[in-house]
């Protein structure tokens, strides 16, 4: 790994994530003692296998819920609202959601700044990830889309959701740049989380360099976040 960063820094940074609407309870029990074995930074799941998580979970480790839609995020404000609500209710921590991209010249725009806020709105005062699904958005879009998605109060920008591709070292330093210039000018500290196709210490290290390079500030569970499944496994 690059850097000085060992096994230990990168699991406070890991949300350890199953997202299968099939998972079994023992599935989810393995996640779940997997995670009281290793304490990453959060567990993420889908919003209807919270409460079994949460039951499970020691204290300490954030449970995140992917509310909203996924891969394919919903584009109507209220079941955005509606689902988010859901997710904090049954006792999630954290909210991942999807701002869906649009094939439209003007994405992103007032559709999606309606999404963002109805998303902000129905998690205040918990932590909100929004997935911009870089993999589907040239440079101009992906930076406008973060824009927006910070603007609007996220606390985290999102590379993707790894279903339509993963994460590429482009958005990884595009993303760290649009964070840094959200704390210049605006005066507000938010993140970065960066998923999709990170499966081995080489990826962690190769895209939390590029990261640095834009922001050394971007650093603890606080700031930055790395979503992945099967990442543990090679960490241990």
């Amino acid at each position: 790994m690059s850097g000085k960063m060992d096994a230990r820094s990168v699991l406070d940074l890991l949300d350890l994530t199953l997202l299968d609407h099939d998972a079994t309870e023992a599935a989810l029990d393995a996640l779940c003692e997997r995670a009281n074995a290793h304490r990453p930074a959060a567990v993420c799941v889908f919003s209807e296998h919270v409460p079994y998580v949460r039951s499970r979970l020691d204290d300490g480790i954030a449970l995140a819920a992917v509310a909203g839609g996924f891969p394919i995020g919903s584009f109507d404000p209220a079941v955005i609202s509606e689902a988010v609500r859901a997710a904090v209710e049954a006792g999630a921590d954290e909210i991942d959601c999807v701002l869906e991209p649009r094939e439209a010249e003007g994405f992103p725009g007032e559709p999606e700044l309606a999404m963002l806020i109805a998303m902000r709105e129905a998690s205040a005062g918990y932590t909100l990830k929004v997935i911009i699904e870089t993999p589907l958005l040239e440079e101009r879009r992906m930076r406008a889309a973060a824009r927006m998605t910070l603007a609007a109060g996220a606390d985290f920008v999102k590379s993707c959701t790894g279903k339509r591709g993963d994460c590429s070292d482009e958005a990884a330093g595009i993303l760290a740049f649009e964070v840094r210039r959200h704390g210049v000018t605006m005066g507000h500290r938010r993140g970065v989380k960066l998923s999709g196709g990170i499966r081995t210490k080489e990826d962690v290290g190769r895209l939390l360099g590029l990261v640095h390079s834009e922001d050394s500030t971007i650093n603890g569970p606080a700031r930055l976040r790395i979503g992945a499944s099967s990442l543990l496994d090679d960490l241990l």
